[in-house]
């Protein structure tokens, strides 16, 4: 599975589980408007560093928040390719 589908995936495991209505997904679509709060957020990125064995925010000084979807699947794809 690539690290998009992954991710992709990820984020509507862990909305249904929250009993959140994940927006829809488009690279464009802000992560603010995402449907997904915070503590979804926590979720999603400690369960993608178990599964893909990385976590972005801590594996690079220069690391950026996201914004949208794309930017944030652009970070784990890039951490993932390093």
């Amino acid at each position: 599975m690539s690290v998009r589908l992954k991710v992709l995936s990820v984020m509507k495991e862990v909305a249904a589980e929250q009993e959140k209505t994940l927006a829809a997904v488009q690279d464009n679509a802000l992560l603010a408007e995402s449907g997904l709060d915070s503590l979804c957020f926590a979720v999603i990125v400690a369960r993608l560093e178990d599964e893909l064995g990385v976590d972005p925010f801590t594996a690079s000084e220069n690391v950026y928040f996201p914004v949208t979807f794309a930017d944030f699947i652009s970070l784990y794809e890039n951490a993932a390719a390093a």
